[in-house]
């Protein structure tokens, strides 16, 4: 049989391999970043509402208290930069609670264990 060119280590033909191609795919899937990303956000998103919807319905004491505390990290007041022909405004600002940290726990282990 001749040999086939080839950098590395040379494979036995495709008929002698004892695995195939989908067989190695199925036993360990990767997952792309950008889904990690899409359920830490929405996560996060479904946690936020559900503690702003938690502080307005609650009974005012304890529960409130703890779902009206949140912080909010971001740029205040937005970055403007006057350009005389355009005027830039950068700024963001993100409203975090303990259910929308809780919230992004949880797509991280969905995210894992799915």
């Amino acid at each position: 049989m001749p040999k086939t060119f080839g950098y590395g280590a040379s494979q036995p033909p495709i008929s002698k391999r004892t695995e195939t191609h989908k067989e190695r795919r199925s036993g360990s899937v990767r997952k792309s970043p950008w889904v990690l990303i899409i359920f830490v956000l929405i996560g996060g998103l479904l946690g936020g509402i559900l503690g702003e919807i938690l502080h307005a319905m609650a009974p005012q004491g304890t529960i409130q208290s703890i779902f009206a505390t949140n912080f909010n990290p971001g740029i205040s007041p937005p970055l403007t930069i006057d350009l005389v022909l355009i005027k830039l405004v950068l700024g963001f600002n993100i409203k975090v609670n303990i259910l929308s940290i809780l919230g992004m726990f949880i797509g991280i282990y969905l995210y894992k264990h799915v």
